[in-house]
This record gives C-alpha cells, structure tokens and sequence, in this order.
C-alpha cells in the first residue's frame, strides 16, 4: 500500500508531465495553425486541455482537501474529454499524404500521452481521497477513545471510598 507522500509525489509528477504535454501540445497546435494559414486550409485548434488539468493536479497535491480534489477530477474528466474528442478530430481529419500529416500524428500521440495521464491522475486523486478519508477516521477514532480515558480517569479522581465526591462552590 502505497502511503500519502508517495501518491503526492506521484502526482506532482503527473501534473507536471500535464503541463509538458499541455505546453507541447499548444505549440504543436500552434506550428500547424501557421502552416495551414498559408495553405487556407481548415484547421481544428487545440486549446490543450491538460494545460489546465496539470495546474490543478499540483494544485491538489499542496492543498489536499475535499473540494480541490472533486475540482481536479472535475478537470481529470474535461482533460479526458478534450483528448479524446481531439484524437477522433484529428483522425478525421489526418491523410497521410498531407503536408501536415507529421504534426497532426505529433499532436494525436500528444493526445494519447494526455488522455494516458488524466486517467492515472484521476485515479491516484481517488487514492488520496481514501487514503485522506481513512486518516481523518483514525484521528477522529483516536480522539474519541482519549476522551473516553479522560473522563474515565476524572470518575475515578471524583470516587472516594466508593462512593461518590460530593462538590459544591469548587470545594470537596
């Protein structure tokens, strides 16, 4: 079992690789964008929706509470959305005799390494969560069972001979 640093770590690696692949993508994208203006040909953009899902992955890992993670695998699931729907424009549109078949196969291979990494974002994000779940259950389980020795030890400071301690005014 993995513990929380390692899944953290592994998520600040992931997020990172996002944003490469987010940066990369975008300059692809770019590059092909000019290339097709001087040939007035259609183009798809891409405005790289890992981009973002890396910026909220590191996100995530510095600030591990409930809603930043539900706002990650929010941006998981657009991350993954947009690759997909990406690749499948892409394959459309790809031939290979085309000018820009090397940057439309530059930009789906982007895409898979995306849609590769959102799915294990989303997946190491669900492992925080749990493992978070649990440690918040241990805490409150911990303090719960040192509350009970704490008003079990002031019974028996109150007990005398058996019989119960009588208080009045703070005097015994």
């Amino acid at each position: 079992m993995c513990s929380s640093s390692q899944i953290i770590g592994s998520l600040l690696v992931l997020s990172v690789l996002e944003i490469g692949l987010g940066v990369s993508s975008m300059a692809v994208g770019a590059v092909s964008f000019h290339k097709v203006r001087t040939e007035e040909k259609p183009q798809l953009g891409d405005f790289s929706p890992f981009l973002l899902c890396g910026i909220c992955g590191i996100f995530c890992a510095k600030k591990k509470t409930g809603l930043v993670m539900i706002l990650f695998s929010a941006c998981c699931i657009c991350g993954l959305i947009g690759g997909i729907l990406n690749f499948q424009f892409l394959r459309a549109l790809t031939k290979k005799s085309s000018s820009l078949y090397s940057l439309h196969l530059a930009s789906m291979s982007l895409a898979c390494l995306g849609i590769s990494g959102c799915t294990l974002s989303s997946w190491l994000t669900c492992r925080l969560a749990s493992y978070e779940q649990r440690r918040m259950f241990l805490e409150r389980e911990h303090s719960l069972h040192h509350s009970h020795e704490m008003a079990e030890k002031e019974l028996a400071d109150t007990m005398i001979n058996g019989g119960p301690q009588l208080i009045c005014n703070g005097r015994v």
